[in-house]
């Protein structure tokens, strides 16, 4: 029989040992990574915010923010917290700095509000430093969607500056057709270029961290007219779209793009969003006269978009299941995945709002396919709620948008300016999403 004391000492030898290992691993590791040890990984341990405490929260007035009057546009950078923007696509626009007096007033208290979410949540704090990094090292985003998610990318543009550049330049051509690429890439001149762990194979002059492509309703007309015909057997006469004018990209295509390798893309996360052009003016065939008060048909296309949104996701799965994982430090592999962002419908009268709402408030009008973007979300949650779907993740944040009537650019209301909390807020929610809770909820 050993003696305890051996079998003390014996132990406290062996537990020496691991501990020596351990410290000789992290010395001579320049940036390690504990991801294989569950109980050292810092993922397990950081506060969690599903998107729904994100979401159920309230606008509050930063009164330590300044109450200077605009006196020219750029005040709008100033004001929104900005140091500039990389993307140069109407620039002043996406501010939300109008040219007259009147436009100007709502300034600087328009860029003021901080949402605060449920007490519940915590949310990793934002810096450009911080994100700039997790682009590099876990992968860049891909963001598809309409002119509501571009100014998600001319936002984040903005939150990212000086780290990053943009093209293309729209100074110089201000003509770019909506369907060409707009990317973000690191900064050769940024201070965190030797700071960072790049991939194998990334090539900041080739590689975007940042990528946003012009996809009105995920998938192209041609599909979905085939997809109708398939489902519904209509009349050799039908015709499911009008002339008005649509951006689309086949899932085939920004697939691809998604797993394209280095140096060429390097993509983690496809960030989308969809709902603003499903309506009977597009889709015609859909269309009728009649329905005046039920939207002229409208219910017809939110059904068809549960059926449309069906069979994305079904291909976008089967994609996912083949699909390497980005290439991360030391050349491992992640796991890339997909994020569908709640659409959000415009404000009517937005301009008479001067303040944040603190409920959202009843239709009036019902102008364009507004009063059912909220039927659009529903559909396309209840799709991604199927477990056959474990990569694509739905987040339904899209309520402090709801609450902002005041943050729309000076020349409609549908379009959020940059600047205002509510752009930024997607971009930092995105972005603690998918470096916290999207951590644990891995198969």
């Amino acid at each position: 029989m050993i003696p305890r004391t051996r079998t003390i000492s014996f132990r406290l030898v062996a537990l020496g040992g691991v501990l020596t290992l351990f410290l000789v691993f992290y010395t001579f590791t320049t940036a390690p990574s504990f991801d294989f040890l569950p109980f050292l990984s810092e993922e397990r341990t950081r506060p969690s915010c599903p998107p729904e405490e994100y979401s159920n929260g309230q606008w509050v007035y930063d009164t330590s923010a300044t109450n200077r009057s605009m006196t020219t546009q750029s005040d709008a950078l100033e004001f929104s917290g900005f140091q500039g923007c990389a993307s140069s696509r109407e620039f002043y626009w996406h501010l939300g700095a109008g040219e007259t007096e009147e436009q100007q007033r709502r300034f600087p208290r328009v860029t003021n509000w901080r949402w605060q979410p449920s007490p519940q949540c915590t949310t990793r704090e934002f810096t450009a430093e911080a994100m700039v990094r997790d682009l590099v090292e876990q992968g860049g985003w891909l963001l598809l969607g309409d002119s509501i998610t571009e100014g998600q990318f001319f936002s984040l543009s903005c939150m990212l500056f000086p780290h990053v550049i943009a093209t293309p330049d729209y100074v110089k051509n201000p003509y770019f057709d909506r369907a060409w690429p707009q990317n973000l890439y690191l900064n050769p001149q940024s201070p965190l270029i030797h700071k960072l762990r790049f991939p194998p194979g990334f090539d900041i002059t080739i590689t975007p961290l940042v990528t946003f492509r012009r996809v009105d309703l995920l998938l192209e007309q041609a599909e979905l007219v085939e997809l109708h015909r398939t489902l519904y057997d209509p009349p050799e006469d039908f015709s499911l779209f009008s002339e008005e004018l649509a951006w689309n990209l086949s899932p085939d295509y920004y697939l691809q793009l998604f797993a394209a390798p280095l140096p060429e893309a390097n993509y983690g996360s496809m960030i989308l969003s969809t709902g603003g052009h499903w309506t009977t003016t597009l889709f015609s065939g859909y269309r009728d006269e009649s329905k005046e008060d039920e939207g002229f048909g409208i219910d017809g296309v939110i059904s068809f978009f549960g059926e449309a949104m069906s069979f994305w996701a079904d291909q976008v799965q089967r994609a996912m299941n083949s699909m390497g994982g980005q290439v991360l430090p030391r050349g491992r592999r992640g796991r890339r995945r997909v994020v569908v962002r709640a659409y959000l419908p415009g404000h009517e009268d937005c301009h008479k709002a001067e303040e944040p709402w603190t409920e959202i408030q009843p239709w009036i009008w019902k102008w364009f396919n507004w009063a059912n973007i909220e039927e659009y979300n529903q559909v396309f949650q209840d799709v991604l709620l199927n477990t056959q779907y474990p990569d694509i993740h739905f987040l339904p944040i899209d309520r402090p948008a709801r609450l902002r009537p005041d943050a729309h650019v000076a020349s409609d209301c549908l379009h959020i300016m940059a600047g205002a909390g509510v752009l930024e807020g997607w971009n930092h929610y995105t972005w603690h999403y998918l470096t916290r809770e999207f951590r644990s909820r891995i198969r």
